[in-house]
């Protein structure tokens, strides 16, 4: 068996065997299965921005070139790279790349400022960053420049400019601590041979919603590492979950750095398909419901936050008060209503982050008039999600079933003991895709996973009789480092 990185927990070896005996785990890179699905759907349209379109050999060729720029800059294997882009096609490309080129995204959110992604750079001792130049009023090479002149770790900054726009660390540049600075799109040599990379090892890190960072207070992100076999399974099982096709459009609304926008099926289990990606940078619903109406959408996924904007758009009210902390969902321009006028492409509107009550639910299904689905996902792993089948009350009351067959879920009292169906607890899971470590954090995996290898949700569910969840509210703290 392939060793992980150092820091991280591997699956015993038992279940390895399990899941590769399950037909599970297949043995092949992400950046290997984008060769493959660049061979099968070629021309076909694999990316969509604006009015850029990119088809499927036309991103490996991209991805390609760009891995073969980062192996010529000294970029060696299993070295991090922190990952910081809005969603645009270059985020696309410079995930795959760097996985093709054997490096390892750190995948950060572009709201995460200094702390969190010098944090990042640290404990992951990333050698590269890769961002906006600039983005919303923010510097974010000026950053990165601050984070590379107190730390030994980061000296490769690499920036997407806008375009007609320059950046004063831009254009091969080095600062007084050594950092070097490129322009994104100079990333571009002849593809070399390919590197023999295995699918046991990190593909990413995505970031925990358990990090008190991404929760607004100050404990730092915890990394979760994904593998190339764990990730792959996930999103191929949830595009499998959702009929997804080579026939589908799917809307990116949500940050492409986000587990349920990446492999809920996301981008992923759509490339997977063959199917087509539209990215959007804004999720309100004058950009959003555009694209739908525009690009003849038909999965699209959202946050009930970001539902009712899109709601409140199309019936024409004032938009409700943003209670989402994300700062590039905020203030909605009102949408161009006879642009929007014809929606009826969607078929289907993942709803996730949390519970939608009841009647967003069923606002949903009668305004959009497609199937809902609800989505309970985390960055760790357990993704549970209601059926296209399924019956209205199980879509409109519960989060639905385990993704996997091979998902298995404990409900908790305080004392570790199982309740019985119908009983609130803590929900405890572990899986093909379900991590079980944090990356170097052995305090917090002390008290997130049991010792033989739940992890522990710190979120409170019960089941249904027919096996769906429903959950209830966050579980406890876990001592002094709380989740």
């Amino acid at each position: 068996m392939t060793s992980m990185l150092d820091g991280c927990t591997p699956w015993p070896e038992g279940f390895v065997d399990r899941y590769w005996a399950a037909g599970h785990w297949r043995g092949t890179t992400l950046d290997s299965l984008l060769r493959g699905w660049a061979l099968q759907y070629g021309p076909r349209t694999a990316l969509v921005a604006g009015g850029t379109r990119i088809t499927y050999a036309a991103l490996n060729r991209r991805v390609d070139r760009m891995a073969a720029g980062l192996r010529l800059l000294a970029l060696r294997p299993g070295q991090r790279v922190v990952v910081q882009l809005p969603n645009v096609p270059e985020f696309v490309v410079t995930v795959f790349a760097l996985m093709r080129a054997g490096a390892v995204p750190v995948l950060c959110p572009l709201s995460h400022r200094g702390p969190e992604v010098a944090h990042l750079v640290q404990v992951t001792q990333a050698v590269g960053y890769v961002g906006p130049s600039t983005y919303e009023g923010f510097d974010h090479t000026a950053m990165a420049a601050d984070i590379a002149a107190r730390g030994p770790f980061l000296r490769r900054v690499f920036t997407l400019e806008a375009p007609g726009a320059s950046s004063p660390y831009g254009g091969y540049t080095t600062d007084p601590s050594g950092c070097h600075y490129f322009p994104l799109d100079s990333l571009d040599a002849p593809p070399a041979p390919a590197l023999p990379l295995s699918a046991g090892q990190v593909a990413f890190f995505l970031l925990s919603a358990a990090s008190g960072a991404a929760a607004g207070t100050a404990a730092p992100p915890l990394l979760v590492p994904r593998t190339h076999n764990d990730y792959a399974y996930q999103a191929g099982a949830a595009a499998e979950a959702v009929s997804l096709t080579e026939d589908d459009v799917y809307l990116a609304a949500l940050p492409a750095a986000s587990d349920f926008a990446l492999g809920g099926p996301g981008i992923v289990g759509t490339l997977s398909v063959g199917g087509t990606v539209v990215l959007a940078e804004d999720p309100g619903p004058e950009a959003c419901l555009a694209a739908i109406a525009r690009e003849r959408v038909t999965v699209t996924s959202v946050v009930p936050a970001v539902a009712r904007r899109w709601l409140d758009a199309l019936a024409g009210a004032d938009p409700a008060p943003d209670t989402d902390p994300d700062p590039d969902t905020d203030a909605d321009p009102a949408p161009d209503t006879d642009a929007l006028t014809d929606l009826g492409s969607l078929r289907l509107v993942q709803v996730g982050g949390a519970p939608p009550d009841r009647a967003l639910g069923e606002r949903l299904a009668s305004v959009l008039g497609c199937r809902t689905q609800q989505v309970f996902g985390m960055a760790e792993g357990l993704f549970t999600l209601t059926r296209p089948a399924d019956p209205d009350e199980a879509v409109l009351a519960t989060q639905g079933r385990p993704l996997s067959p091979d998902d298995e879920i404990r409900i908790v009292d305080a004392d570790g003991r199982d309740v019985p169906d119908g009983e609130p607890g803590e929900l405890l899971a572990r899986g093909p895709y379900t991590v079980r470590g944090y990356y170097r954090a052995p305090e917090h995996n002390a008290r997130s996973f049991t010792g033989d290898g739940y992890f522990r949700t710190g979120t409170l569910a019960r089941r249904t009789p027919g096996g769906h969840l429903v959950v209830t509210g966050p579980g406890p703290a876990r001592g002094p480092l709380g989740r």
